[in-house]
């Protein structure tokens, strides 16, 4: 039987041989979430903001059926103009990595290769959830099981805004996930800075979410721990007009017949061109903002778990 192999980049390597802070980045907004050339620049800026704010940022994904966590400039490169890349969530990664495919790496299988690589913080944008119509589809996404048995903090702003956002955190709360919202009593609701509904807690410093992380470890609770992160004022988008711009996304994809995990990239896709590409720059902007309070949680994480 052969061994599992991780191939790590050098800076990735190191910084976790010293013990220095990283952050998982996920590869689907590159592959699968943005056009090109936006998410080749977003994948650049967001691995930017990771180390100007401390920490080594480390982009997974699979290329020609190996994990690597951390792509150089090529990789990331070859990722964004590839036409014949999947997507995989963590169910996928066997088959993909069998068969010698690529793929951009689901929250679910970037919180499972993460773990594996010992690397406990990763920013994203939003996760996955329960879709609108799930009582009719059963249409939950995989990225909440894996929040449920995986111990990965993840930083996003919130759910999707595509998705129905009160039976998603129900979901969450059965999972026995924490959800936290950071300086904010709302839950978040990716491109809107509020879903109308509250948060279980609120959490006011990337030291506390720290303290917490190292708290809920110490318990033996076995799940992840989502960080809620309201999209900055100055880029949210008004409640009233997204979710206007989504039900016509959403309604076109039912007449379409676009299902599984072919909807999210169809929706976010339809909604940049409804929006004339305000989703866009909100959905840039949102996520160089997790990656920012994802990378100083790193730094004061490391710094606990020295003992400094």
């Amino acid at each position: 039987m052969t061994k599992l192999t991780l191939t790590f980049s050098d800076a990735v390597a190191q910084a976790l041989k010293a013990g220095d802070p990283v952050v998982a980045l996920e590869s689907t907004i590159i592959t699968h979430g943005m056009p090109f050339p936006a998410n080749l620049e977003t994948a650049q800026a967001v691995e930017d903001v990771v180390r100007e704010n401390g920490a080594v940022p480390a982009t997974i994904a699979v290329i020609d059926g190996t994990i690597h966590v951390g792509l150089d400039a090529a990789q990331l490169e070859m990722l964004a103009r590839s036409k014949d890349v999947v997507k995989a969530s963590g169910r996928d990664l066997a088959a993909v990595m069998v068969t010698g495919g690529s793929a951009g790496t689901t929250v679910s299988a970037t919180m499972r290769i993460a773990a594996l690589a010992g690397i406990d913080i990763f920013a994203t944008g939003g996760v996955g959830g329960v879709h609108r119509g799930a009582d009719q589809t059963f249409d939950i996404s995989a990225d909440l099981t894996e929040l449920g048995q995986t111990g990965t903090t993840v930083v996003c702003a919130g759910v999707k805004s595509i998705l129905d956002i009160p039976k998603t955190l129900e979901y969450i709360e059965t999972q026995r996930v924490p959800v936290v919202a950071y300086r904010s009593e709302d839950f978040p609701a990716f491109f809107t800075r509020s879903s109308g509904l509250k948060a279980d807690h609120t959490l006011s410093s990337p030291e506390e979410i720290a303290q917490m992380m190292i708290t809920h470890a110490q318990l033996g609770s076995g799940t992840g721990i989502l960080i809620a992160n309201p999209i900055p004022e100055a880029d949210a988008l008004s409640p009233d007009f997204i979710d206007g711009t989504i039900a016509d996304a959403v309604k076109e994809a039912e007449a379409r017949g676009i299902a599984r995990k072919d909807v999210t990239p169809f929706l976010l896709g339809r909604i940049n061109e409804l929006s004339e590409g305000k989703s866009l720059t909100a959905n840039i902007a949102l996520v160089k903002n997790n990656a920012a309070l994802a990378a100083k949680m790193a730094v004061a994480h490391a710094r606990l778990k020295r003992g400094t």
